[in-house]
């Protein structure tokens, strides 16, 4: 019975998304912190009492498996909090604070896709791996392959691409409200480049010769089903820096940038 509530439990944990894992242990390393203090009769100062509250917080959130940098989150967000507290900064800040980020990441705590920004060196990169320039493609005037970047962000590199290969069409889908702002007023100036609000996991991948993505480890498998069931023969899928597990590339690209990034081909 216990290795049946533990399974369960385990399950839970990997279905629910990692920042309600986080707040949930929050209010967990709360309770026990209270009820620790008030069964020994001991008394801390507020900031005392938040320095507790982190590290049980950071010692729960790694029983639970969460991300190394998670524990860092954990073990100073209830100091953090004290702290900004005593500072007497005025509710509106941190209500415009919050806005902000939520404009920018937005569905990051169901996808557990930040938003990551490729380098130029990447950008210059991807110019090697697109299509060789042959007449126009399904009708349309002066382009001869299609691209599309799932996730985005500021539109760097439909940019950069639609100035160097301009016989491409390129679009982009992201989810978040600002950078897709960013992204629009970006490519305004580029007939050949397009960008839309959306999931990535509704685009129809059966259009595209090129398929870039810059995500995160999480959804890599899921999406490496949904391009080889979608992308069509002799197209060409590209992952920046995250792998796909128990598949490897036809080719690996790397790049001398601050990360070291890499570029994993698969071509289809």
């Amino acid at each position: 019975m216990r290795s049946k509530r533990g399974w369960c439990a385990k399950l839970l944990l990997k279905k629910t998304p990692p920042a309600v894992v986080a707040l949930l242990l929050q209010l967990l390393a709360f309770a026990l912190a209270w009820s620790s203090l008030r069964l020994s009769g001991l008394l801390l100062a507020p900031l005392g009492f938040a320095l507790l509250c982190g590290l049980l917080a950071a010692i729960l959130s790694y029983f639970a498996h969460l991300q190394r940098w998670w524990l860092v989150i954990q073990s100073v967000f209830a100091p953090a909090l004290v702290l900004m507290l005593t500072l007497n900064i005025p509710p509106g800040v941190f209500l415009a604070a919050f806005l902000i980020m939520l404009t920018v990441y937005w569905s990051t705590y169901r996808t557990q896709v930040p938003l990551y920004l490729s380098s130029h060196k990447v950008w210059s990169a991807l110019e090697g791996l697109l299509p060789s320039a042959s007449g126009g493609r399904d009708g349309e005037e002066g382009a001869s392959f299609r691209f599309i970047d799932l996730g985005s962000g500021l539109g760097g590199v439909l940019t950069h691409l639609a100035r160097i290969r301009q016989d491409g069409h390129y679009a982009g889908v992201e989810s978040a409200p600002l950078p897709l702002l960013w992204s629009w007023l970006r490519t305004r100036g580029f007939r050949n480049c397009t960008v839309r609000w959306g999931s990535l996991w509704n685009c129809d991948l059966a259009q595209y010769d090129v398929v870039f993505a810059y995500l995160s480890p999480v959804p890599m498998e899921q999406l490496w089903r949904k391009a080889r069931d979608e992308m069509r023969p002799g197209s060409v899928f590209i992952s920046s820096t995250f792998a796909i597990p128990d598949h490897e590339p036809d080719e690996r690209v790397t790049v001398d940038d601050l990360h070291q990034s890499t570029l994993l081909v698969w071509r289809m």
